[in-house]
């Protein structure tokens, strides 16, 4: 189930019940570190299900054990999977179990905490980048900055087909991020209501990145 909005029209949001059950978990406060990466892990592979829907195929034969006949094979290279450091890597195994021979590239992007914008410090994709779908990770659309960032290095090494896949985003964001790279569907499991002073997702779930790996 998905939910198209008026407003961004890149916009995808998954309405699944299982990704929402998982979501309102996932913002517990008191959902402790193990559980909060298995819940991250678990709706990201949810969402791809989603976000692979528009991959293109062609057709294929293959051999079953009776006869031959004709089946579906997905064009162009393996889908690459590009988190932004650090908090996209607890997205990576969950649509790596859906996907598993997608190849993974890091972009490591960072906010100034007093200028909100979007530091690049590392960047690594697979070569052929043309022929490859990408789907660039990141648990949250806040201020769009990171995400409009990402998306323009990785146009600038070649790539042309690329999905945004996050949690959840900010009205901000999504405008931010559309505005820059129209081009780019956005998937989401929530679109929540603003950010506050601080650059923070409202309602949100917190610092994506200290809550999965535990340090603060």
């Amino acid at each position: 189930m998905i939910e198209r909005v008026k407003e961004f029209p890149t916009l995808t949001i998954i309405r699944h019940p299982l990704v929402q059950h998982k979501l309102t978990i996932l913002r517990d406060l008191q959902t402790q570190t193990k559980h909060f990466k298995e819940l991250v892990d678990e709706i990201a592979m949810l969402m791809a299900y989603e976000a692979t829907s528009e991959l293109t195929l062609e057709p294929r034969d293959v051999e079953t054990p009776l006869e031959k006949t004709s089946g579906w094979h997905i064009t162009g290279k393996k889908l690459t999977l590009v988190p932004i450091l650090r908090a996209g890597l607890g997205m990576v195994e969950g649509i790596l179990r859906l996907v598993p021979s997608a190849r993974v590239g890091h972009i490591g992007l960072y906010r100034d905490h007093d200028t909100l914008q979007p530091v690049d410090y590392y960047f690594k994709v697979p070569g052929d980048t043309a022929e490859r779908d990408f789907f660039l990770l990141d648990p949250m659309l806040a201020t769009g900055g990171s995400a409009a960032a990402a998306v323009a290095s990785l146009k600038r090494a070649g790539a042309n087909r690329i999905r945004f896949l996050c949690l959840v985003a900010a009205p901000e964001g999504v405008r931010r991020l559309s505005a820059a790279h129209p081009d780019v569907q956005i998937y989401c499991a929530a679109l929540d209501r603003e950010l506050n002073s601080q650059g923070y997702i409202l309602p949100g779930l917190g610092d994506a990145g200290d809550r999965l790996f535990g340090t603060k």
